[in-house]
């Protein structure tokens, strides 16, 4: 139940303009608040994330 989810870490860290990282996609909130977030907040970090890289994909 407390069981932490996998971090989406790809150590490929270089953060953008918006403070999104080019790697993983999380922003710098999400990168410091993930040691101390639950797991609904850690699978929510990692869904935006997802988004974000998705979406900087389809738009190079």
């Amino acid at each position: 139940m407390g069981e932490q989810v996998a971090s989406p870490c790809r150590r490929q860290c270089c953060l953008d303009d918006h403070d999104i990282c080019l790697g993983c996609g999380r922003t710098l909130q999400d990168i410091l608040d993930w040691s101390k977030a639950d797991r609904l907040r850690q699978c929510a970090i990692c869904a935006a994330a997802e988004v974000r890289l998705q979406q900087r994909s389809d738009n190079p």
